[in-house]
């Protein structure tokens, strides 16, 4: 996710300026990666845009773009203005309809629910029925996937009691996200209680229960410093339901447009978010590791550099198309 969208309200007071379906078929395929030699069967994995990239574009819209791109799907936020979760169910059916108009598939609902770890008992049971919307809404447009957010604070940071009270609601997201076919997920973000594929593991422990799936980010876990490569997959395993990808580079200040400050345990650092490939991230190692794992599931681009949206999600494509074309010649010599 954009790093500036962590607070439970979907607001950063930092800012300074089991796998899915395989994809249906998708005619309009970009016509530069043909040029290029790079076609879409050259992807190891599908690949969905993130609908909160282009946040600026109504959801209808963001989705026809999508498509015109030569995305295999779309990830889409569930907030205003795509997909609030107080959307009639009608609302919601129309969605589902025109993504497969589009030839879309949506492999994941990236929610901004939760937040279990620090809130009061009363909060909780408010935030439980967020989840439950949020789980309603996968259930009617067939979504596999809810993203599910623990709470802060980082995991240096955190006590037990924070993944205790995290672990128990969370137990019960689950189970009755199981009753309609929906698994709940967790991304590793910076800033909350899973920071890396350690407390991950440590939280679904915790909840005693394996349906509690993990989306790995490597550029959440750069900001963190912590691996983000072949040991974290490992350490993942059959837990490792989705991945995001997005660049990053460390600053020395914050200040330019695109730029953020986050608490790491290093102190506060500043960070600029980058196309892919223009950063410090090196998603390489990840997506070699992701193919020797046997993974079979999506790839959510979510690229938030400052470039006119529509231009950096097809430089992103592009790039992770060249990424995994790479990654495939490799395994094939």
């Amino acid at each position: 996710m954009d790093h500036n969208e962590i607070s439970r309200d979907g607001q950063d007071k930092t800012k300074s300026s089991h796998h899915s379906p395989p994809p249906r078929a998708h005619s309009q395929l970009r016509t530069d990666t043909q040029e290029d030699g790079i076609v879409s069967h050259d992807r190891l994995f599908p690949v969905a845009a993130f609908s909160g990239t282009l946040i600026e574009y109504s959801l209808p819209e963001a989705m026809r773009i999508t498509a015109e791109l030569g995305f295999d799907g779309i990830e889409i936020a569930c907030r205003s203005p795509h997909l609030p979760l107080d959307v009639p169910l009608q609302e919601v059916r129309k969605v589902r309809e025109r993504a497969e108009e589009l030839g879309l598939a949506i492999p994941a609902l990236a929610g901004y629910v939760g937040y279990f770890s620090n809130l009061t008992e009363e909060e909780c049971k408010s935030a439980l029925e967020d989840v439950r919307q949020l789980i309603q809404i996968a259930s009617v447009m067939g979504v596999p996937y809810v993203r599910v957010f623990p709470g802060a604070p980082n995991a240096f940071k955190a006590e037990e009691h924070h993944y205790e009270q995290a672990a128990r609601y969370l137990r019960a997201c689950v189970e009755e996200a199981a009753e309609s076919g929906v698994q709940i997920l967790i991304e590793i973000h910076n800033q909350t209680l899973i920071e890396d594929a350690v407390s991950a593991m440590k939280l679904q422990g915790l909840t005693g229960d394996d349906r509690l799936g993990f989306i790995h980010d490597a550029g959440n876990m750069y900001i963190s410093d912590v691996d983000y490569g072949a040991e974290s997959v490992q350490q993942l395993g059959a837990s490792l339901c989705h991945v995001h990808v997005k660049d990053e580079r460390r600053m020395a200040a914050a200040g330019e447009e695109g730029t953020f400050v986050n608490l790491t345990r290093h102190g506060n650092e500043a960070f600029m978010q980058c196309r892919l490939g223009e950063g410090e991230v090196d998603h390489a190692p990840l997506l070699g590791a992701l193919h020797q794992s046997g993974y079979s599931g999506w790839i959510t681009l979510e690229c938030a550099a400052p470039y006119p949206a529509v231009e950096r999600l097809a430089y992103d494509l592009k790039e992770i198309q060249r990424l995994m074309a790479e990654v495939k010649a490799q395994n094939q010599g």
